[in-house]
């Protein structure tokens, strides 16, 4: 859990963190999760969650923090995650009492405990049946966005109902991880908001309501345990009385709807029509402004976090920075120098040498092994000469990169084309 605090400048004058596993060993986390028995089921304690905001709200005050300065309130968090919240708990959380934190006033409001997160992949035959109930996948990407993923909420909604159905009539509100944050502050259940909504395989993303063909296949009455979802700049009201009296906050402070981590990076990263992100991490995320997006099987169109008439596409390809390291050990001795000198060397294009390489099984597109053709489109099985290798892989990486984002609907400008 992270806080960041700036002023009108947008300087920042305060940041600090609690880690899940080292702050909060009593929970017994790896990586903030548990992956459990069949490898496919990973899970976070919701209580967590609520003690490390206690924990890092608590050393702010100790650092002397003013909280009284603070305007307005908002947050990002990790996609695709859910939090179930009991029948009656909204009465707990209205009531909560400043005088002790708020994880020991919550203890009781969750009717599951461990919300499942972006890394389960428990969901296949929920993903089968939703797809099959809207008339197949491709129907699905066109209402919400998305083909149906493991991960999404609506699958994993799908999932607590099929295998725990009192559980399900016990929960009078599910929330995304986002929305939860925001419920903490705002003493009400936070509404969802559509760019963060849009990642359940639920959220009619052209008409930004909720899909009843969608909820419905789901599992029943869930539009009324979702609420309303709500523009992702809305202003939900003032903070909780409980945050005043026991941080010394304004009252008029105000709570602006959270949002998922992905629509937060774009706009963090003030992108613009036409711009577009590349994080290269292990698994390398595209993401981009767009304003008539065409969903497609591979990657996902989601409501734009900024403007609401827009939209924003999201593309992840797992071979990343791994795949550059092990092409790096093997052609540049280790060395990211040499890696650099060597793809100098080469000219663009690589003489007609084309590469893709996917050590595991590709997310975009869904393929596996390594492929590498001549200028002649005759395919290659022996290694290329290390330098064209190391060319033709960041070469390959790009070019799919751009290939799939103009599936969803990016236009590279006749001026970009020039260049």
């Amino acid at each position: 859990l992270k806080v960041i605090a700036i002023d009108e400048q947008l300087r920042v004058i305060y940041e600090d963190n609690v880690h899940f596993d080292k702050d909060l060993p009593e929970f017994k986390t790896q990586g903030g999760a548990y992956i459990h028995g069949d490898r496919l089921t990973v899970t976070s304690p919701v209580l967590m969650w609520v003690k490390a905001l206690d924990i890092i709200l608590e050393k702010m005050k100790s650092s002397g923090f003013n909280f009284s300065q603070v305007k307005a309130l908002s947050g990002a968090g990790q996609q695709h995650g859910s939090v179930y919240w009991r029948k009656g708990s909204i009465q707990i959380l209205k009531n909560a009492s400043s005088e002790q934190p708020l994880h020991q006033s919550l203890k009781t409001c969750f009717s599951i405990s461990n919300s499942p997160i972006w890394m389960d992949s428990s969901t296949a035959s929920q993903c089968s049946a939703l797809e099959k109930a809207v008339g197949g996948a491709q129907c699905l990407a066109n209402i919400t966005g998305s083909r149906a993923y493991e991960r999404f909420t609506g699958n994993q909604i799908a999932k607590i109902y099929s295998q725990n159905p009192e559980v399900y009539m016990q929960t009078e509100r599910i929330s995304l991880v986002s929305s939860f944050a925001a419920s903490l502050f705002l003493r009400a259940y936070a509404p969802i908001d559509y760019s963060d909504g849009s990642g359940m395989n639920l959220l009619h993303i052209w008409e930004k309501v909720w899909s009843m063909s969608c909820l419905d296949a789901c599992a029943p009455g869930l539009e009324e345990k979702l609420g309303y979802p709500v523009p992702s700049h809305s202003v939900l009201g003032p903070i909780s009385p409980y945050y005043c009296q026991r941080y010394g906050f304004n009252p008029d402070c105000k709570i602006v709807a959270f949002t998922g981590d992905n629509p937060a990076s774009l706009a963090g990263m003030r992108l613009e029509e036409g711009d577009i992100a590349i994080s290269l991490g292990t698994s390398d995320t595209l993401f981009l402004w767009i304003q008539e997006p065409t969903p497609a099987l591979e990657g996902h169109i989601l409501c734009n976090p900024v403007d609401s008439q827009t939209y924003m596409a999201l593309l992840c390809f797992k071979n990343g920075s791994l795949m550059r390291e092990r092409i790096r050990n093997d052609c540049a001795s280790g060395s990211w120098d040499e890696f650099s000198k060597a793809l100098s060397s080469t000219v663009a294009g690589n003489n007609g040498n084309l590469g893709f390489y996917f050590d595991v099984m590709e997310i975009t597109p869904e393929a596996v092994g390594i492929h590498r053709f001549n200028r002649d489109n005759q395919k290659v099985v022996s290694d290329f000469p290390k330098e064209v290798e190391i060319r033709a892989l960041i070469e390959g990486q790009f070019m799919a990169k751009r290939i799939h984002a103009e599936k969803l609907g990016y236009k590279v400008s006749k001026y970009d084309e020039k260049l």
